[in-house]
């Protein structure tokens, strides 16, 4: 059946889609070469994605436009990743910790686009300073400046996430998974640069807290391993 009757893919679609498939195997193959080689050419990302050069350089006229669509692509990850976590209405502790997981995540998937500061949109921004003001109204921090907060957080980020496998810091934790070794360090470390204490975050924990707990039995769990049960 053709597209007036409403049934199965006609041309224009079918186009479409080819277009978006190619578009994901592009970025997806320069996020690869580029980890590896972060001056590699658009013609090398074009043999890696197994497509033509020309169909490359037709989505992408220059270099500069392939990496705004690699951080807009991680733009919308980390948007994803803040909805996902609730920033604005779950537990602040938890969404931290949520949040943190998906950042991790984001590291290893997007090795290269990760270093793109232009991924950190106002927006994403604006979520980051959100969690970190709702942190500071359940008493869990007392830094002021949710902006000064964020940073704090960025920066730790990336020095908890390039601590080797091996490192004490990593070693005496609960977990045997590096990675979740690493987010709870990284949310324990965190809390504590910004003013918070273990006294602090049990004697000030919102109801709501109360209620995550008893609504999901891998919540109290999360807690005790980063620190902040």
């Amino acid at each position: 059946m053709d597209e007036k009757g409403g049934g199965g893919m006609g041309p224009s679609r079918r186009i479409r889609a080819d277009a978006e498939r190619n578009m994901a195997r592009i970025l997806d193959a320069a996020e690869a070469v580029l980890a590896l080689d972060p001056h590699a050419s658009l013609e090398r990302i074009a043999d890696a994605a197994g497509l033509g050069r020309a169909t490359v350089h037709r989505r992408f006229a220059s270099r500069t436009a392939l990496l705004d669509a690699l951080a807009e692509r991680l733009t919308q990850r980390y948007l994803l990743g803040l909805a996902e976590a609730r920033v604005e209405t779950a537990p602040p502790l938890i969404a931290l910790h949520r949040l943190t997981q998906t950042v991790f995540a984001l590291k290893l998937s997007h090795r290269f686009a990760i270093q793109l500061t232009a991924a950190l949109t106002p927006a994403v921004l604006d979520g980051l300073d959100l969690l970190f003001a709702r942190l500071r109204g359940t008493g869990a921090i007392t830094a002021t400046d949710a902006a000064w907060c964020r940073r704090v957080y960025l920066a730790l980020l990336h020095e908890v996430h390039d601590l080797p496998a091996d490192s004490p810091t990593l070693i005496s934790s609960t977990t045997s998974d590096d990675t979740e070794a690493k987010v709870n360090l990284l949310v324990r470390t965190t809390l504590g640069a910004l003013g918070g204490s273990s006294e602090t975050r049990v004697h000030q924990a919102p109801d709501p807290m109360a209620e995550a707990l008893n609504s999901d039995p891998l919540l109290p769990h999360a807690l005790e391993d980063s620190g902040c049960g």
